[in-house]
């Protein structure tokens, strides 16, 4: 099979076969509509003018520069929203969401790494074979998990209703290197934001030793 690349509503998706992801995916209305809609005029604006009298050859390098920008920026909104949903910093919901991502490790993915936040959470994690020996499918991997856990966080809630935002940030890691960024960003990540002071001290991240000896 080839890699699958295609865009669903407002973020590019890039499914190739036996790579490591970067995913982070934020509850319902967890940022106003407005401020979504600036940073992605934002990152057409950029992207359009970097791509002036660029050649064929170095666009999608500048795409994908431009997609980590838009990444950061919308993560620090993430971070410093003091409206909207919050739900994830209640432990009983966040102990359901932290059950959840491990139980499907080393079942339908090796899990490298994951955090936690208020209204977002990180993931990253390497995707395993399935019965036909082709590797769990991003989309199906990400709906399961976000089906259940809306689930059973609604019922501790009382409520009903979209508890996820309907789409996830999803980033293929492109080497060791990338990794070991991506995973410290994801560990570091309660500290940027102010919650503890080493990023140990946070109860909802995780690190899987294997990956880093």
């Amino acid at each position: 099979m080839q890699n699958r690349e295609f865009y669903r509503r407002h973020l590019p998706h890039w499914y190739p076969q036996h790579a490591t992801f970067f995913i982070t995916t934020r509850l319902a209305n967890s940022l106003p509509k407005n401020i979504i809609q600036e940073l992605l005029n934002k990152r057409a604006k950029a992207i359009q003018v970097n791509s002036v009298n660029t050649p064929k050859n170095e666009l999608k390098e500048i795409h994908y520069q431009e997609e980590l920008k838009h990444f950061g920026r919308w993560d620090k909104l993430l971070d410093q929203c003091n409206s909207g949903s919050d739900w994830l910093k209640i432990p009983a919901i966040a102990a359901i969401i932290k059950d959840a991502i491990h139980y499907r490790d080393g079942k339908i993915y090796d899990l490298i790494a994951f955090c936690i936040m208020s209204n977002h959470i990180h993931l990253v994690f390497h995707p395993l074979p399935d019965s036909t020996q082709k590797p769990y499918d991003i989309s199906k991997i990400m709906h399961s998990l976000k089906r259940y856990t809306a689930r059973q966080a609604n019922l501790v809630l009382n409520r009903q209703g979209e508890f996820w935002h309907h789409e996830s940030y999803d980033h293929v890691v492109r080497d060791e290197k990338e990794l070991q960024r991506i995973v410290e960003y994801v560990l570091f990540n309660p500290v940027k934001a102010g919650l503890v002071s080493n990023w140990d001290e946070w109860e909802w991240s995780y690190i899987n030793g294997d990956w880093f000896k």
